[in-house]
């Protein structure tokens, strides 16, 4: 009987030993997990400034709010409910499976406003409580939203430059501890200990508040009169690659995103892309001068329709003629059957080297902007009987718009493709963008393209885009749209556009505007390009040149 009280008083010290020395800091922290409880304290999010010093994203505190339901008496529940349903304005059904559950912990609604908070905690209910937290706030409403993004409920950049400069924006979270009773509650004079947040950096756009208003406004009247799809536009400073705008309509809201859809959180200049059309025209006789195939004076015989492989191309006007046209005036009717001539005449290798790569279509334009597409562009070898004389007056071949106009800025920056991209300043330092800069073509080969462009504007088809008081360089754009089913070309089914800058010698603003699935033609871009222009031009103090 000894000998068994003994083993058994060793087993029980054996135990004792186990729980107090060898498991004692395991089960200590368990009670501490138990005891404490830990807050995040959200960190700001860096505020967002246009290029003129405007907030157009911030952060702000509020609270979120959560119930204990095990310290929400029950002659108080229903009083609980109605306040929570009352202020909060969420569902009653909800609120009563929330404060029937089995926890200490679990949120309501997260992310209110102060003021509502505040209404909340002078009821004084036991188990309705707050916890600290930040959301982002948008004092020019949904002004460039597509540009600016969403961030999620944890304040993550989800799209938009929130997600592209997520980590820049974003900063370290703090945490504050503090000792609970057994029911949850707070023990006065407990343990407690606090971390702060460290907020995250600022950043300052390219954008100009003013000039993002005139654009969406423009765009989204476009849209509603020629009855399209969508549309786009994007101002760009040719000469250093700022964005000074850039919308898709239609749009959303960020401060409703119930009712937003996943198409128009797309900013379509940079997402999508689309056959250009003959915007693309003085891009590819830039690059036929420079390849040596063709001269500003090279002149040809163009009759009314010509042969694209098994495909009669013919010009807009429908003309049963010849007529001989020179570069220039290939460029100020838009011909596509001057273009088809054009393109033979430059011939599939050097259209390969001298167009598309000369141009780096096809590859990545460098815009800080997540989501970009790559295009759909032939390799060399791909190329078929009818792929150059397409593709000279913008078919057979599928660009983002934010690429269009990276190639162009070459035509208005003498002769160097800069980089087009929003972010000007971060944390107070200039960001510099040169290391995107690229010569394309010559000083020569882009003043003479510049100078015909102004023709197009000044007599043809671009007539729509003059600006009372300015040189305009620009190009019309009408291009059909395939079916889905992929058979073929649309009828009343168009993306038009035009793409212009000011002023044709020294240009400091080019607007690119597409509107797509239209039954118009280029000349419903026009106005949009006039609007934007009359505001943009004296906005950046530039003057008239005429």
């Amino acid at each position: 009987m000894t000998g068994l009280l003994g083993a058994a008083g060793v087993a029980v010290a054996g135990r004792l030993a186990y729980f107090q020395i060898i498991k004692a800091d395991d089960f200590r922290a368990e009670a501490n997990a138990r005891r404490l409880s830990s807050q995040k304290l959200y960190a700001h999010r860096g505020t967002i400034y246009d290029r003129n010093g405007n907030v157009m994203v911030s952060s702000v505190e509020c609270e979120n709010v959560y119930v204990n339901p095990q310290l929400i008496k029950k002659k108080q529940r229903k009083k609980a409910i109605d306040a929570l349903v009352d202020v909060l304005g969420v569902d009653r059904d909800y609120v009563e499976e929330l404060v029937d559950r089995d926890t200490t912990f679990v949120y309501v609604k997260r992310q209110v406003d102060e003021e509502d908070a505040q209404i909340l905690a002078d009821m004084n209910i036991s188990g309705i409580e707050f916890e600290p937290s930040i959301k982002r706030v948008y004092p020019y409403d949904n002004l460039a939203s597509q540009v600016l993004g969403i961030v999620n409920v944890d304040n993550a950049g989800v799209s938009g430059l929130e997600y592209y400069y997520d980590e820049v924006l974003t900063g370290t979270d703090g945490s504050l501890s503090r000792e609970r009773a057994r029911d949850g509650s707070f023990i006065a004079g407990g343990a407690y200990k606090k971390v702060p947040a460290q907020d995250g950096m600022d950043i300052v756009l390219t954008l100009d508040v003013n000039i993002q208003r005139a654009a969406e406004e423009a765009i989204a009247d476009a849209v509603e009169r020629v009855a399209a799809k969508y549309g786009s536009v994007i101002v760009t400073d040719p000469t250093t690659g700022e964005i000074l705008a850039a919308c898709s309509y239609p749009t959303y809201d960020q401060n409703d995103l119930e009712h937003a859809s996943n198409a128009d959180l797309n900013l379509r200049v940079v997402t999508d892309v689309y056959e250009p059309g003959s915007v693309f025209k003085p891009l590819v006789v830039a690059g036929g001068i420079e390849a040596g195939a063709i001269t500003a004076t090279t002149s040809f015989n163009v009759p009314p329709m010509v042969m694209s492989g098994d495909d009669e191309v013919y010009d807009v006007d429908k003309r049963d003629f010849a007529m001989d046209m020179d570069i220039r005036e290939i460029l100020r009717r838009s011909s596509n059957t001057g273009m088809v001539l054009v393109g033979e005449r430059i011939g599939a290798d050097n259209f390969d080297e001298s167009v598309i790569k000369r141009f780096k279509f096809g590859e990545s334009s460098g815009i800080d902007f997540p989501g970009q597409s790559l295009g759909i562009i032939k390799e060399r070898d791909e190329y078929d009987g009818a792929s150059v004389t397409s593709m000279s007056f913008g078919q057979s071949l599928a660009v983002e718009p934010v690429q269009v106009v990276r190639a162009m800025s070459s035509i208005a920056n003498k002769g160097v493709m800069t980089t087009p991209h929003f972010l000007k300043m971060r944390a107070g330092e200039e960001v510099d963008w040169t290391d995107g800069e690229e010569r394309a073509i010559s000083e020569e080969t882009a003043a003479t393209l510049a100078d015909m462009m102004r023709t197009v504007v000044d007599e043809g088809t671009g007539e729509l885009a003059q600006v009372p008081g300015y040189e305009v360089s620009g190009k019309t754009g009408t291009a059909q749209r395939a079916g889905e089913d992929g058979t073929g070309y649309q009828e009343n089914n168009n993306m038009a556009s035009f793409l212009g800058f000011v002023s044709t010698i020294d240009p400091r603003v080019m607007c690119y505007v597409t509107l797509d699935g239209t039954a118009a033609q280029s000349y419903a871009a026009t106005p949009v390009f006039k609007t934007v222009m009359e505001t943009a031009l004296p906005t950046l103090g530039i003057k008239p040149t005429r």
